[in-house]
């Protein structure tokens, strides 16, 4: 069975110490129980030793901090207040190391445990911890037994190599027992451990790992073979399950999709994976599978599971019966308010200017009014002046024609054709003249020589359920620049409303066409980064261990869809825990190894905003029991809130903010 990968981890290369998964544990450690079984696979709420796989399997859980890949682990807790006792906690009924504590330890006359605050402070950080906290994970692949602390643990070498050996002595695979350091932290306590230890990096584990699971589902479709260039040209719809050789910038809606090179969590695919709530998964080697080449354009259900995944042939009426059974729900979109007129500062606008200027123009003036989140100058043009250009040059009325065209409904070919068509006459169609004069007035006036960004802002993008993200397009224009002209690129990006990805992606959602329209939000272009990333707000994999999660790269290379070959710097980020220790995944290979793409400043400056960010976005869309994060987009530049050389070192600008699709309960 294969286990979980949730994304490609490349750091820690090289073995610490030994290296060797079967190396014996430290010398002195007497010799692990022989494998008979203690309490026949019935779960004690703990357990002194484990005697077989069934007591292991009994005690364990899936991992809760699922970013490092794993088949099942289990809890594990010395108290040395009373003599340096192990415990094998039953990790279902436990989750945390404190629950645990505050319910079997904190009986007179041991200290009692009623604080987690004081727990997660002391217990993690403190030279004089009463307690010493880790897990033993069994990875199934390559049949590895680890021991494991949390990546900001400040445990030192002793205190992992008393855990190691308590183990060792209490358990029937503690002659198989290895350190995995699962952070820089806990690598450098690693190098100090005893000679004689046992010590399995990340890489070697992930060394026979080819499965990686992004969203869990099952979906039925006919499984169809593309390169990600030939998405370009060829039609995938919703009854297709997609298989790719590398993964791609952008995808219609699909059934389901399998690629061959492995994806990250933030991968603007992934997102609408989320979003859409279709499995998605990497399988290297999928793309020249003997095994699904087999069922290549046939009707099959792909089940994408925590640990492994099927893809079983089926007929075209189990399909029919599956989705007349899974319809998604028709996404609500806030109507249209063609009143206002005015190009209005971002600062100025409230979420309920949703229906006038967008989501992405709403989202960005609540950024511009949180404390420690720099954001470029900017304001919006509303959906008034789209309209107003649509209804002018008859476009509302093709539109009209086309959806009442029985080819244009039915044949996905012909409709593709259709937009195109389409989209190229609104990129010559003329532009009311009192807009171009009173946004040419603006630029001048606030913006001069400058070249600036007209980014799109629907109002079916960036909201609570449905982000739409990358239906869109955005593009550059500057005055006085004929290579570049404003109103080129103001019909460019209202012409993209009509990209076919867009409108696939509103039909499967339920989304009316005529119900949505497209505002603009202006600022200057970036032209100078040093780096460019995207975050999450919380822990995708493990919410309970608060962190952010950010993927930067190297000046303007993709940080979401990077080509073959390139890596960025993944890691989480502490914030919350007493030295904000961050956690490196992965690492990009643009710059020398050893080193990350941003400074440590840069990762705390980007903190400060993350959790401004977090906190002030929490009253529109945090919500009871699910999980709740804003997926934001950044840059580190050298251009000041208008545009201009600022003179000093790349500074953090926040780009975008929306509500991440994912849910807790998914």
């Amino acid at each position: 069975m294969r286990f979980q990968l949730h994304i490609c981890v490349l750091f820690l290369t090289g073995c610490v110490g030994c290296g060797d998964p079967a190396a014996d544990p430290e010398p002195d450690a007497e010799p692990s129980l022989p494998e008979a079984c203690l309490f026949g696979g019935q779960a004690p709420d703990f357990a002194l030793q484990v005697g077989c796989r069934g007591d292991f399997d009994a005690l364990a859980s899936r991992p809760l901090n699922t970013s490092i890949p794993g088949a099942r682990s289990a809890k594990v807790l010395v108290d040395r207040a009373s003599g340096d006792t192990l415990y094998f906690m039953n990790t279902n009924t436990y989750p945390r190391h404190f629950d645990f504590a505050s319910a079997e330890l904190s009986d007179a006359p041991l200290p009692a445990v009623v604080d987690i605050s004081l727990f997660n402070q002391t217990e993690y950080r403190s030279p004089n911890r009463r307690f010493l906290l880790g897990a033993v994970t069994y990875y199934e692949g390559p049949a590895v037994w680890a021991y494991e602390i949390a990546p900001y643990d400040s445990s030192s070498a002793e205190m992992v190599a008393l855990s190691m050996q308590l183990i060792a002595r209490n358990s029937y695979f503690g002659g198989q027992l290895c350190f995995h350091p699962t952070s820089v932290n806990t690598a450098t306590v690693a190098a100090s451990l005893p000679a004689q230890t046992c010590v399995v990096t990340t890489d070697e584990i992930f060394a026979d790992t080819d499965y990686q699971p992004l969203k869990l589902g099952e979906s039925f479709g006919q499984l169809r073979f593309f390169t990600a260039e030939q998405l370009l040209t060829e039609y995938v719809g919703p009854r297709d399950i997609v298989v790719l050789d590398v993964v791609p910038n952008d995808i219609s809606v699909v059934a389901g999709l399998i690629t061959a090179q492995v994806q990250t969590p933030l991968s603007h695919v992934n997102v609408l994976a989320q979003n859409r709530g279709t499995p998605n998964m990497a399988l290297r080697g999928a793309f020249d599978s003997p095994a699904l080449r087999a069922l290549e354009n046939s009707w099959v259900r792909l089940h994408v599971g925590e640990f492994d995944y099927s893809v079983t042939v089926a007929s075209r009426a189990d399909a029919d019966a599956w989705w007349d059974a899974h319809r998604p729900p028709a996404v609500q979109v806030p109507h249209l308010d063609l009143e206002p007129r005015d190009l209005r500062d971002v600062r100025e606008l409230t979420l309920d200017d949703v229906t006038a200027y967008g989501g992405k123009a709403v989202n960005f003036g609540v950024m511009s009014r949180i404390d420690s989140v720099p954001v470029a100058r900017a304001f919006a043009v509303p959906v008034y002046y789209y309209k107003q250009f649509e209804t002018q040059n008859g476009f509302d009325l093709q539109l009209q024609a086309l959806q009442a065209d029985p080819r244009f409904v039915d044949d996905p070919g012909y409709r593709q054709t259709a937009l195109t068509a389409l989209r190229e006459a609104m990129m010559v169609a003329p532009v009311d003249a009192g807009f171009e004069a009173l946004l040419t007035r603006k630029l001048e006036r606030e913006h001069p020589a400058v070249r600036m960004r007209f980014r799109s802002s629907t109002n079916a993008e960036d909201l609570d359920g449905f982000t739409g993200a990358g239906l869109y397009s955005s593009n550059s224009g500057e005055l006085g620049n004929p290579g570049r002209a404003v109103m080129d690129a103001v019909r460019a990006t209202w012409a993209s409303l009509w990209n076919f990805r867009a409108y696939e992606e509103r039909s499967y959602n339920g989304i009316p066409q005529d119900a949505v329209a497209m505002g603009l939000l202006v600022h200057h272009s970036f032209r100078k980064e040093e780096a460019n990333g995207v975050a999450l707000t919380n822990n995708p994999f493990d919410a309970s261990q608060a962190a952010f999660y950010v993927n930067v790269q190297f000046e303007e290379y993709s940080v979401v869809s990077p080509a073959p070959g390139e890596t960025v710097d993944a890691f989480l980020y502490f914030y919350g825990f007493p030295g904000q220790p961050t956690t490196y995944l992965s690492s990009s290979n643009f710059i020398p190894e050893g080193t990350h793409v941003l400074s440590p400043e840069q990762v705390a400056t980007l903190g400060r905003a993350l959790q401004a960010l977090h906190e002030g976005f929490a009253a529109h869309y945090e919500r009871e029991g699910q999980f709740y994060a804003m997926d934001v987009e950044f840059k580190f530049d050298d251009l000041d809130a208008a545009g201009n050389p600022s003179g000093g070192p790349p500074q953090l600008w926040v780009k975008q903010a929306r509500p991440h699709p994912g849910r807790g309960d998914e």
